[in-house]
């Protein structure tokens, strides 16, 4: 009995000295409190409504609203160039003069002619009143009477033609000054002072081109024919033109012109606008991406693009809510332009949501919202 009461009082003695350790060590080492995950830094925007047009995008080139060949009207040698290369002028200005001195010879001979033939009809007039009153005394032969009527007949004729040569004199004489038939700007000269020029010669003198207004002809794929007629017999669709990367806005202008035929190669249908172009910012054979504003959709919710995520069941949104916790939400987007997403479904005005910063969140994570830009951006593709 001894040693099994001795195993057992060195038991409990070891059973308490151990208990006695672990309190001693609770009650000198507090156990330290749970802390909230650390708030996610993001970007956020505001969601407004505004009035968003509806685009349809093709690519165009800019055409001179007129395109003048400037050549003679007479045959001659050049004496004076008038103009400067690349200048713009008024209709009416003279830009090349070819030597007159033949042209003046040609009409002062003209006027000479009628001058003579005038004296001769005066002449013949005095003889044909003689030969009336002499023919009815029987003093004058029928045929006398009628040779001389008909002698005042052939100069009175003869004058009609001298006056016609003296009109064409004249004409000649004034095409011999080379005048610009519209206003517009001339380009480089072709023709220098001293060459013989003609009037057959197929080449021009110097191109002329009006650039105040012009036009763009593009081209738009065949399924957009039917809303470009429909919205065109209303009023005429507004047209903007656009710098080759398609990021600065060079004019404003008006659908004029739906071609008359689809084309069955392509699929497309012709267009033409008619633009202002008081600045002259659009220049002849330039490419130039064109906007056709087809409709207006009025107070549309809209978000910076870079907030909407690709989820399993289309785009998404996190939308920060009271806390600064985050919620996904899915949304409809009618269309993407300019950084900005139109949505239809799934968004009001004034929310906030994260534009930048979303590859780190889950549900319900909290946020540090930093301000960032607001969907501002006016324009969006259909």
């Amino acid at each position: 009995m001894k040693p099994r009461l001795a195993a057992l009082v060195i038991g409990v003695a070891l059973a308490a000295g151990g208990a006695g350790l672990w309190a001693t060590r609770d009650r000198g080492a507090p156990v330290a409190a749970q802390e909230p995950a650390p708030a996610i830094p993001v970007t956020v925007g505001v969601v407004s409504a505004q009035d968003v047009p509806v685009l349809l995008h093709g690519i165009g080139t800019v055409q001179a609203f007129n395109t003048i060949a400037i050549k003679s009207r007479v045959d001659g040698t050049i004496v004076k160039v008038d103009f400067t290369e690349g200048q713009e002028v008024e209709a009416g200005a003279v830009l090349f003069q070819i030597d007159p001195r033949p042209y003046r010879a040609a009409l002062a001979q003209a006027k000479a002619a009628k001058a003579q033939h005038t004296a001769q009809l005066e002449s013949a007039q005095l003889d044909f009143e003689r030969s009336s009153k002499l023919i009815s005394r029987g003093f004058q032969t029928q045929q006398s009477f009628d040779q001389q009527r008909a002698t005042v007949g052939q100069i009175n004729a003869a004058i009609e033609g001298d006056q016609a040569q003296i009109e064409t004199a004249e004409l000649n004489l004034e095409y011999t000054n080379i005048r610009a038939p519209i206003s517009g700007r001339l380009g480089a000269r072709l023709v220098d002072i001293g060459n013989l020029v003609r009037a057959g010669d197929g080449a021009p003198l110097v191109m002329m081109t009006q650039v105040r207004p012009v036009f763009v002809t593009f081209t738009l794929p065949q399924q957009n024919f039917e809303d470009v007629r429909d919205r065109q017999i209303k009023a005429p669709l507004a047209v903007k033109a656009y710098t080759s990367d398609d990021t600065r806005e060079l004019s404003s202008g008006r659908l004029t012109l739906i071609d008359n035929a689809i084309d069955q190669l392509t699929g497309t249908i012709r267009l033409k606008a008619q633009f202002d172009n008081a600045d002259e910012r659009l220049w002849p054979g330039q490419f130039v991406n064109v906007r056709v504003v087809l409709d207006t959709r009025r107070g549309v919710p809209t978000v910076p693009a870079q907030a909407v995520q690709d989820g399993p069941d289309g785009p998404i949104v996190y939308v920060v809510g009271p806390g600064d916790t985050v919620r996904r939400k899915k949304i409809e987007v009618a269309m993407v332009q300019d950084g900005l997403a139109a949505v239809t479904q799934g968004l009001q005005p004034g929310e906030r949501v994260v534009v930048n910063g979303q590859f780190r969140l889950t549900e319900g994570a909290r946020v540090n919202a930093a301000p960032g830009a607001s969907a501002n951006a006016n324009e969006v593709s259909k």
